[in-house]
């Protein structure tokens, strides 16, 4: 399993700042940004997972966000912020969404999962990424607002093709191919799996 070592905490209010960073301390390397521009001088390609607010004194989560991807860094990236998810949120990159306030549990938790999903191949990180805003946006919208949603609608149907995507993939594999994976992922050391 691939281990998420350095963090960037993108959040303008120090004290939660402060308070994410003491949850990640001693497990990850974490660094503090305050604003979108220092957001964006501090994240490179050693950047394994960005706690991203939305909502940041310069500019917005989002925009960091997009620059993020269009410098096309391999970094999994968790929204945090109180801003509550709408449609909104289904164009936007991200692999997590948390509404604050997080707990540590949700902090360390995020950050764990964010470790994973750098392991996922592009079709698998994209699937993920789609299933939480699927997640999401039915935690916190009603059954009618989603369903009177275009945005809801293409959402459901990227989810649906990748679905088909991955179905393809996995006739491809013989039994023999599924055994062989499994073997191999049972005979690892526990230096390997650590």
């Amino acid at each position: 399993m691939a281990v998420t070592r350095r963090v960037l905490i993108v959040e303008d209010e120090p004290e939660v700042a402060d308070l994410y960073r003491g949850y990640l301390s001693g497990t990850y390397d974490v660094t503090v940004a305050n604003t979108g521009a220092e957001a964006l001088d501090l994240v490179d390609d050693a950047t394994d997972a960005v706690l991203l607010d939305r909502r940041l004194p310069d500019t917005t989560g989002a925009d960091v966000l997009a620059a993020i991807r269009e410098r096309d860094l391999d970094c999994r990236v968790a929204m945090v912020t109180a801003v509550e998810p709408d449609v909104d949120i289904v164009e936007m990159g991200f692999d997590l969404y948390l509404v604050k306030p997080a707990t540590r549990d949700d902090i360390q938790s995020a950050v764990e999962r964010l470790g994973t999903r750098a392991q996922y191949d592009d079709t698998l990180q994209r699937t993920a990424s789609l299933v939480t805003k699927r997640a999401v946006l039915e935690a916190e919208r009603t059954p009618a607002e989603l369903r009177s949603s275009p945005e809801y609608e293409d959402l459901l149907d990227d989810i649906d093709s990748l679905q088909s995507e991955m179905d393809d993939l996995a006739a491809a594999f013989s039994p023999d191919d599924y055994r062989m994976l499994f073997r191999d992922l049972g005979s690892s050391s526990p230096s390997e799996s650590a």
